[in-house]
């Protein structure tokens, strides 16, 4: 699969089957080996955010509970005491190569909210920047049924979205996705690549195991929300020898789901669909560098604004004749907005007393229309 190209930014994924050898205690080598080819990719500068389930699992193992508990205040229990050792154990790996890392732990309500939305991005995109690999994980503690992700398939295609990613990894205990159950059908094949929004991916897909909560029903799902912005998505074996030094080669070892358009048209669409919030009135200049040369909005640019949003809310970019030109994630709320109109970037920590973000809008989270 020579025309796959997997991109310097990574959402990688581990499933607790995988990472915990299905129920046996955790898989201590496989870890070491992920974390010394992710030190290569990051050498090669590809950045990676890694994944990981394995809390809940970890936890009943080092609790002696044999079966995945049904209670929400068990599950939050063994989550408890297995986050302190997973997070330990991936500290150990990568500390053999001097690399960092940090532990983020995510709830549905994080993501939701456009301002927490924009905090845990720029929080990301800085350890990434500062060389750590972020460990990301559901934060089963505190999770309810309401807010819970369900799976963290789910939870590293949104991570996918919150970054920017191009490329997600899902590693399982499968080769990857099969065209029927190999277990029941001896002629089952392996899926090679399909458009991640395919309609008979669904009747390929089976049941999670006994310690996840994850199949190849969320991972298909995970697939498409991925698509949404534009990456690819690789299903594959975490057994697998170098799958992920292979795959930064184009060499795809498991199941390849392609997104169905390109990454920008993807997420002008995603942008475009959120609900305005505000609107921000732009000079001529300003016009003129968001539609022409597709950069940020600053806030030197902006001559007035109307309406009551706050950090990570949709506003609307206005020409002088009150048309709508653009629209994207703004970094202030209204009430600053209003103090820091005309002024350059240079100046908004005087003026405001803290510096949020140098724009406004920074072109990533912006759509012309």
């Amino acid at each position: 699969m020579s025309e796959f190209e997997p991109g310097d930014i990574w959402v990688v994924k581990v499933g607790s089957s995988l990472l915990t050898n299905n129920g046996m205690g955790v898989d201590r080598s496989l870890v070491q080996g992920w974390a010394d080819q992710i030190a290569e990719l990051r050498a090669r500068s590809i950045r990676v955010v890694l994944v990981s389930s394995g809390a809940v699992a970890e936890g009943m193992q080092r609790l002696g509970i044999k079966a995945r508990p049904h209670s929400l205040h068990e599950l939050q229990a063994a989550a408890a005491v297995g986050q302190m050792g997973l997070i330990q154990m991936y500290e150990s790996a990568f500390q053999r190569h001097d690399i960092h890392t940090a532990q983020i732990l995510l709830t549905h309500d994080d993501l939701k909210s456009r301002e927490r939305y924009l905090n845990a991005r720029s929080t990301l995109t800085q350890l990434l920047d500062l060389g750590v690999v972020p460990i990301v994980n559901e934060n089963d503690t505190v999770v309810t049924d309401e807010i819970q992700f369900g799976d963290n398939d789910t939870l590293a295609a949104l991570v996918v979205n919150l970054i920017g990613a191009d490329t997600l990894l899902l590693l399982t205990d499968q080769p990857g996705l099969m065209s029927a159950n190999p277990t029941m059908n001896p002629d089952a094949e392996l899926i090679k690549t399909k458009p991640a929004g395919a309609v008979e991916l669904d009747d390929m897909a089976g049941e999670g195991s006994a310690l996840g909560r994850g199949g190849m029903v969320t991972k298909i799902r995970a697939a498409r929300t991925a698509a949404r912005s534009g990456a690819k998505t690789v299903i594959a074996s975490g057994r697998e020898q170098e799958v992920m030094r292979r795959l930064s080669q184009s060499d795809v070892t498991g199941t390849l789901l392609t997104p169905d358009r390109e990454s920008v048209v993807a997420r002008k669409q995603w942008l475009a669909s959120l609900p305005t919030r505000g609107y921000l009135t732009l000079d001529e200049g300003a016009c003129r560098v968001l539609k022409g040369e597709g950069r940020s909005l600053l806030s030197v640019g902006v001559t007035k604004t109307r309406g009551s949003y706050t950090r990570g809310d949709v506003v609307s970019c206005l020409d002088g004749d009150d048309r709508e030109i653009a629209r994207g994630l703004i970094n202030y709320g209204n009430e600053d907005v209003v103090r820091i109109l005309g002024v350059s970037s240079d100046q908004i920590e005087s003026v405001l007393g803290y510096l949020a973000e140098e724009e406004l809008i920074h072109r990533d989270n912006l759509v012309l229309l």
